[in-house]
């Protein structure tokens, strides 16, 4: 695993110098070219003034914020470089934090930490065990790709993983759903039928499935393709019906979690 950053991590007076790695894996991504179907020839795009229909070479765009419908202030790319913060390869926590009270709606893009070098193992240790002793999670900034982000650092297993944060802004407001006016229940029995079926259904993370069913089926069907091999449509599974009375619903789940688990 190579590391896409080397710094340090620094509060107060203690620095550790650490190296992070993308926790995402892409290689098994499957993706596809778009090909012109007279001749297979793989298809390219060029950039074209809406205007005047010219096509335009990278040289003469330069960037607009449109701050009025077809208003724009014009940037240069030297006025837009003299506000990029210089890196200083340094993490600077600037807080810690309970990890309950970051909601998941913050979490953007994920990566791993650990040690650089045989001289930060014994810091950054530390580190993590005062993290995981305290159940506190650090924030700090950091600089990837010319910007600077807002950053969480918690323990895990004798590392550590660092989450990318979305600012405030970024995220709608969850009063903007519609019809999310608390309701009181009006049958507890159902209530009750309904808690009885998710503790029927409740299983340890780790058991869940996540077999990605579409990743195989596509796989399956490239390597028919590869091989031409003829190619079958799968059966389309009949839908379930709908059911109205919701208690006749609860109480066939339940039987068929039963069954399912015995």
């Amino acid at each position: 695993m190579r590391s896409i950053w080397k710094g340090h991590i620094r509060f107060s007076l203690v620095t550790i110098p650490i190296q992070i790695f993308n926790a995402v894996e892409t290689k098994g991504n499957v993706s596809f070219r778009q090909l012109h179907n007279k001749d297979n020839g793989p298809i390219g795009y060029k950039k074209y003034c809406k205007s005047c229909e010219e096509t335009v070479n990278r040289e003469d765009i330069m960037k607009g914020f449109e701050y009025e419908p077809d208003q724009y202030a014009i940037f240069q790319q030297e006025e837009l470089n003299s506000i990029k913060l210089e890196s200083t390869k340094a993490i600077d926590i600037e807080a810690f934090v309970d990890m309950e009270e970051v909601h998941p709606t913050r979490f953007e893009n994920v990566y791993y930490v650990g040690p650089e070098g045989e001289v930060s193992k014994n810091a950054f240790a530390l580190f993590c065990k005062t993290l995981q002793d305290t159940g506190k999670a650090g924030i700090g900034r950091i600089i990837l790709r010319d910007r600077e982000d807002v950053v969480l650092i918690t323990p895990h297993q004798n590392a550590l993983i660092m989450y990318k944060l979305r600012f405030p802004y970024e995220l709608r407001s969850i009063e903007k759903v519609p019809d999310i006016k608390q309701q009181e229940v009006a049958d507890e029995g159902q209530l009750k039928l309904a808690k009885q079926l998710v503790e029927s259904l409740s299983i340890p993370f780790s058991e869940v499935d996540f077999e990605d069913r579409y990743r195989d089926a596509l796989l399956d069907l490239v390597e028919k393709k590869v091989q031409g091999k003829q190619i079958v449509n799968m059966e389309e599974n009949e839908e379930d019906k709908p059911v109205v009375d919701i208690m006749v619903a609860l109480k066939k789940s339940i039987e068929a979690a039963k069954k399912k688990s015995a």
